[in-house]
């Protein structure tokens, strides 16, 4: 409401330049310039305070004094223009304090300052000052409620500014967990496969150092990736390709993959495609690390008109639960973005199996 205070205090100094106006060329009397001066600061330097103060008599004590005063000033300059104006800035500032039944009374009741006239000529004056009263309250209350929604509006834009930098974040981090995650996770057993056997066979630990440095590049490549994300997104892979380059490099850390693709292949948008890949790699991750699996395999069901689905299956321990890291949630937070879900069913001794739908 600052604009709208500030507005009546310009129209408050206007209003009071016109009043002397008056008085000097119509030679009127200058008793009306002390009422006129009273209601010039109280209408400009009260209005805050007492809008600032919680109870709600000042309020009322407040606008009854600008309306005495407004009515002396009317009064003792005989109707004029200015000692209107002021009439006028005290219906708006008494629309901005005080609830809409007591500005009715306001409104209402300015018209009889016109009681002293004739009664043709005080009822078209008095009509007309009804009018102008009534078009102030509205125009004020209409001034108002438009601030008001700017502001809300702008504290909307912050929450989704907020909002949409955080999905942001989550994003990133999803990304740099699955992708760097997964292959860093594939180094590891990698090296620790060199380890094994680098004293009984060297030749057969340099190849397996080989493929942890290739792997490592993969790596760094997705590093990249994750952050070249920030700015644009890249074109995905196609699906069932990807999910081979997958397979082979979980077969290659130790643990044989197959791949089946069933259902014509069609072609998945950009965020579908990369949710399935990302569910692909965190599971096969956690088969890697966790399941203690002889044996992985990933089907991708496209036999579905409206729906994809991805299964990562393992013959391991059988024991994997949600909730014990955040490489599931991102699954099911980028699978519920694009109205698909997830699932995870485990067999103790026989096995997991996750389970990943997207519309597409």
């Amino acid at each position: 409401m600052v604009g709208v205070k500030r507005a009546l205090a310009a129209l408050t100094a206007a209003a009071f330049v016109t009043l002397v106006v008056d008085v000097v060329a119509a030679h009127g009397p200058a008793v009306s310039l002390g009422p006129a001066v009273a209601f010039l600061l109280a209408a400009t330097f009260g209005i805050g305070p007492v809008e600032r103060r919680p109870e709600r008599w000042p309020r009322y004590a407040y606008v009854i004094a600008l309306f005495l005063l407004g009515g002396a000033v009317f009064t003792i300059s005989g109707a004029s223009v200015g000692a209107t104006l002021l009439l006028v800035v005290l219906v708006s500032q008494a629309t901005l304090l005080l609830p809409v039944p007591a500005v009715v009374v306001v409104v209402a009741l300015v018209p009889f300052f016109h009681a002293g006239m004739a009664f043709a000529e005080g009822l078209r004056e008095g009509l007309g000052l009804l009018a102008a009263a009534v078009f102030a309250a509205v125009l004020t209350k209409l001034l108002v409620r438009e601030q008001t929604a700017r502001k809300q509006l702008r504290e909307y834009a912050l929450q989704a500014e907020r909002l949409a930098a955080a999905q942001e974040r989550n994003r990133v981090a999803r990304d740099i967990h699955d992708g760097l995650g997964h292959a860093l996770t594939v180094v590891q057993m990698q090296i620790k496969a060199a380890r094994a056997v680098l004293a009984s066979q060297p030749e057969r630990a340099d190849d397996v150092l080989a493929k942890a440095q290739d792997q490592a590049e993969e790596a760094l490549r997705e590093v990249r990736r994750s952050v070249g994300a920030l700015r644009e997104r890249q074109p995905a892979l196609p699906l069932p390709e990807a999910l081979k380059e997958l397979a082979a490099e979980t077969s290659a850390a130790g643990v044989p993959t197959d791949v089946t693709v069933t259902g014509p292949v069609r072609t998945l948008g950009e965020e579908a495609t990369e949710s399935l890949f990302r569910a692909a790699q965190e599971g096969l991750t956690n088969v890697r690390r966790h399941a203690g699996a002889g044996r992985a395999a990933l089907t991708l069901d496209y036999s579905r008109p409206t729906d994809v689905r991805l299964e990562v299956h393992d013959d391991g321990s059988g024991t994997a639960r949600e909730g014990a890291g955040f490489g599931l949630l991102g699954v099911r937070e980028r699978a519920a973005h694009l109205g698909g879900r997830m699932s995870l069913e485990s067999v103790p001794g026989k096995g997991s199996t996750l389970r990943v739908e997207v519309p597409g």
